[in-house]
């Protein structure tokens, strides 16, 4: 009887990978949907439910997985809680616009911003880290600068929400990276959100008191209200988790392609579900942005093979 393929687990948990990563991305397609969902609730409100009910199942998942003693010495390093803490100021914004975006009839505009998130983080690392761009890459980015003129012309003004969007999360990102070796994904949004709990509070005993965009409305609209805003704890929680466990199981590149996915998903909930209107001129500029996508995708894939080929002589030298 032959043994089993090695081979196969290797498939299975590159399977197990690219679902999650799929998981992952889809429902952060989604995200609009909930946040539609929670009408009349402003985005400040939303956004400190956010991280109220998010530290919460942080701390609720943290129990079940018994992780508590990996997340104290975490805590305990005070540059980590430093570094973290910038990366909450930066999610805050990102959260903070992405939200306001959505709520106010600005969805396809949001998700330009996940088009060109990609973009943007490569040109980050050329200017923060200095890395080096192939020539595929340099010809990327600068397609993506024609696209943002493109599209500023087509609206009649910079697409701030989306260069929002994008630089903010290319910045947590690359400040993640700093501590992406030390820090998991769980104990990394459990520090974050505890940083920005005082925030939460306070916003929302702001809009309280004061009925800033329609004031706090989580007791007021009902039960099942409540409840969507309570699921906005594992909604932020959930996506980021799979996305932690599929990097591990899949290549980058493979991953890379599974985030546009996002994207997608929130220009489609833009279009065909808020009925936003895309004009001759936002089609054409999304299609440079794609166009600049798929050299970036072609480039990556191609990357990665040559990457392997060279590996691959060495792999099989005598020890």
């Amino acid at each position: 009887m032959s043994e089993p393929s090695p081979a196969r687990p290797a498939r299975s948990e590159a399977s197990v990978g690219v679902a999650q990563g799929i998981v992952a991305y889809g429902l952060w397609g989604l995200m609009p949907l909930l946040f539609a969902a929670m009408a009349p609730a402003g985005a400040f409100e939303i956004v400190s439910w956010r991280i109220v009910f998010g530290l919460a199942f942080c701390a609720i998942a943290i129990a079940v997985t018994r992780s508590w003693r990996r997340t104290r010495s975490l805590v305990a390093q005070r540059r980590v809680m430093l570094v973290m803490g910038l990366a909450a100021v930066l999610i805050l914004v990102n959260w903070t616009v992405y939200v306001a975006a959505a709520t106010s009839g600005h969805t396809v505009e949001a998700a330009l911003g996940y088009f060109i998130n990609p973009l943007v983080t490569i040109a980050l690392g050329v200017v923060v880290l200095r890395e080096r761009l192939r020539p595929a890459q340099w010809t990327a980015v600068g397609i993506s600068v024609v696209a943002v003129v493109v599209i500023a012309i087509g609206y009649g003004r910079m697409p701030w929400i989306s260069l929002a969007l994008a630089f903010s999360f290319g910045l947590y990102g690359l400040v993640k990276k700093r501590v992406g070796g030390t820090v998991d994904a769980l104990s990394g949004l459990s520090m974050e959100t505890v940083w920005l709990l005082p925030i939460a509070v306070v916003a929302l005993v702001v809009v309280g008191v004061t009925g800033f965009g329609g004031g706090v409305t989580f007791a007021g609209e009902g039960w099942v209200h409540v409840l969507v805003t309570v699921l906005t704890g594992p909604a932020t929680a959930v996506p980021l988790l799979l996305f932690a466990s599929s990097a591990r199981r899949v290549s980058l590149s493979t991953l890379g392609l599974t985030q546009y996915l996002a994207p997608i998903m929130q220009l489609l909930v833009g279009v065909v579900v808020q009925h936003e209107p895309m004009s001759g001129a936002r089609w054409f500029g999304f299609g440079i942005v794609w166009l600049a996508l798929v050299i970036l995708t072609v480039d990556s894939f191609a990357a990665a093979r040559a990457a392997r080929r060279t590996l691959a002589p060495a792999a099989v030298e005598p020890a």
